[in-house]
């Protein structure tokens, strides 16, 4: 317990005191590695240059298909995420931002009006709180439809924790989605003890093997890769005590249901109706399953669970049920084999 209190301090203290704005991050891991989708980019133009410039990301962890949900955002920060979102989930949804630093959510709370005047209701709250214990915040058993996290969670002395709070939190059915930083190997205690290389995203990175096994433990079998790409440290100093650790920036999705853990086949299929806004033409489920809006796509047993006990729901056609299995899935590679052994393993 001392040991995790010290580092929720280092991290407190790093981002709280040290930085003052994404300008003195000394690596790229918490940068924001591509243009965000359209949709997103005009709902960040109506966040406030202050809360933005105290931004701290590694990738853009806002799914589709919130309006009307109910939004948690872990490690919120200054709330530039919760104000993108909170134009997104709409005045019937709401946004609940949790932090356990006082400047960065003092922040937050000063451009609270600011946004209400822009978008015309209030439907974010701040809450301070740890993400291991979300008691501290007042998060209810299964209040949320979604829990989003921007290169938090790495951050987290004690992330088998964390990810138990986030299902113990989450509705059946509802839906984890975040951006965060792994590693391709297990980061060693002295480096990711290192107070420098912590609070950049780099020292608490999970090595992604152990992530699927602490999220099978959580419930969670099946979790899908979105979108991957590799960290550029940027920084000789950092590199240098880093190598030769390979640092990525994945974002992460994955569902509170019962599914299995590997890719059964059971005959199924779905069809997308383009339905989603913001995705008249294909639906991307995870980076190897994009569904065209009108075309019959044959999935597995899992991947048609994630769409049909979820908000996803009414936006497709599920074809067929699991009264007949076929055995598995044929998903690609056999887990382990390809040529990036680096790579976040596929899943159908």
């Amino acid at each position: 317990m001392m040991k995790n209190q010290q580092s929720l301090e280092a991290v407190q203290h790093y981002y709280g005191e040290v930085l003052k704005s994404s300008a003195d991050l000394q690596t790229s891991a918490c940068c924001v590695g591509g243009a965000p989708a359209s949709y997103i980019a005009d709902a960040l133009k109506e966040v406030h240059e202050e809360v933005k410039a105290r931004f701290y990301g590694c990738g853009s962890p806002i799914p589709l298909a919130l309006e009307g949900a109910h939004v948690l955002d872990l490690g919120c920060g200054t709330g530039r995420d919760c104000y993108v979102l909170s134009q997104l989930v709409g005045p019937e949804g709401s946004v609940v931002g949790v932090d356990m630093t006082p400047a960065q959510l003092a922040i937050a709370r000063t451009h609270r009006d600011y946004h209400v005047k822009k978008f015309g209701f209030a439907n974010v709250e701040f809450r301070q709180g740890y993400i291991e214990d979300l008691n501290t915040a007042r998060i209810a058993d299964n209040s949320v439809d979604v829990v989003v996290s921007n290169c938090v969670l790495n951050l987290s002395p004690d992330k088998s924790r964390v990810f138990s709070e986030i299902f113990r939190v989450l509705k059946p059915g509802g839906e984890l989605y975040f951006s965060d930083v792994f590693a391709d190997r297990r980061v060693p205690a002295a480096l990711a003890a290192d107070p420098v290389v912590l609070g950049e995203c780099l020292g608490g990175a999970l090595y992604w093997d152990d992530f699927r096994r602490l999220m099978a433990t959580v419930g969670s079998q099946d979790v899908r890769t979105a979108e991957r790409r590799r960290v550029a440290i940027n920084n000789p100093e950092i590199e240098r005590k880093t190598q030769p650790i390979g640092f990525y920036s994945v974002t992460v999705r994955a569902f509170k249901l019962d599914l299995e853990d590997r890719c059964e086949d059971y005959g199924q299929a779905v069809i997308y109706n383009g339905t989603i806004a913001e995705a008249p033409h294909g639906f991307d489920l995870d980076d190897h399953h994009r569904f065209e809006a009108n075309k019959v796509v044959p999935v597995c047993g899992n991947t048609a669970d994630m769409i049909a006990a979820s908000r996803y729901a009414p936006h497709f056609r599920v074809i067929g049920d699991k009264s007949i299995h076929h055995g598995l899935f044929d998903c690609g590679p056999t887990p382990g084999q390809g040529t990036d052994a680096a790579a976040p393993i596929k899943c159908c």
